[in-house]
């Protein structure tokens, strides 16, 4: 049945919903609108509690949320959840943190809908990038700095021959590494090695626009020595001379815009 055939959250549909990066204040007014009419909320991990709070009382809540080394359920059985309840005609909200289609599987989820003709929306999400980039002082792009900004999965069990570390390692670019701080210093060795100056600004965000944000921004070789000891605290490493931009950086370092173009 085609998408527009049917009328977002008629019974029987599916939101694919992006909850942003923490905050109910950066939840956009459509996710929430999917929120407040849902009947069924399958949702992550580390979706807020004030968002969590906007679900109506009696809708049903699934938490599917994956943690480290721990999956609450298998990711077959969420499409499987998903499909069961908008075939018995409920209004069904997934709820996943950031943007549904930057790392957050959505793609998978909403195949799983097309395979199983389930109609379906995706509301797009403030990405954990965007939201961290930002509240910490972060460009991702900026002219005559980055002009390229890549985003990667720094806890993937990928091995060293999965990224082109050499074209990582090229000037001009921002590098943002999803969850990984627990890889921190072998992504730094790694970068280095290829040729990514030492001193190349880096920061490590954690609990990103929330009330508990913690950032550390050093020299690349500085943070990876500093960095803390992964926790159950959701982080993000960005690599880049925009880094040297922020605030929390130019509290350690005096860096000027020619001095970085360079």
């Amino acid at each position: 049945m085609p998408l527009e055939a049917v009328e977002p959250m008629a019974p029987g549909w599916v939101s694919i919903v992006g909850a942003g990066p923490g905050p109910l204040d950066l939840l956009t007014l459509r996710a929430l609108d999917r929120l407040r009419c849902a009947e069924v909320v399958i949702h992550d991990r580390l979706i807020g509690a004030d968002i969590l709070a906007e679900i109506p009382a009696q809708a049903l809540r699934y938490d599917v949320g994956k943690a480290r080394g721990r999956h609450t359920l298998p990711q077959a059985d969420i499409h499987a959840l998903m499909v069961a309840h908008a075939r018995a005609g409920r209004r069904v909200v997934r709820l996943k943190g950031g943007d549904p289609f930057i790392f957050g599987r959505g793609g998978e989820e909403m195949q799983a809908l097309l395979a199983a003709a389930v109609p379906f929306e995706v509301v797009p999400g403030v990405s954990a990038a965007q939201g961290c980039g930002a509240a910490a002082g972060i460009p991702l792009t900026q002219r005559e700095l980055a002009s390229l900004c890549v985003f990667l999965p720094g806890h993937a069990d990928r091995g060293d021959g999965g990224y082109d570390w050499a074209a990582l390692a090229r000037p001009g670019q921002t590098l943002v590494f999803y969850m990984g701080v627990a890889r921190l210093a072998r992504i730094a060795e790694r970068l280095m090695a290829h040729g990514l100056p030492p001193d190349t600004p880096a920061a490590l965000v954690l609990d990103g626009t929330r009330p508990t944000q913690t950032v550390l921004a050093r020299p690349l070789q500085v943070l990876a020595s500093q960095a803390p000891p992964y926790g159950p605290r959701p982080g993000l490493v960005i690599i880049g001379p925009t880094v040297a931009l922020s605030p929390h950086y130019r509290a350690h370092a005096t860096v000027s815009l020619e001095e970085l173009a360079r």
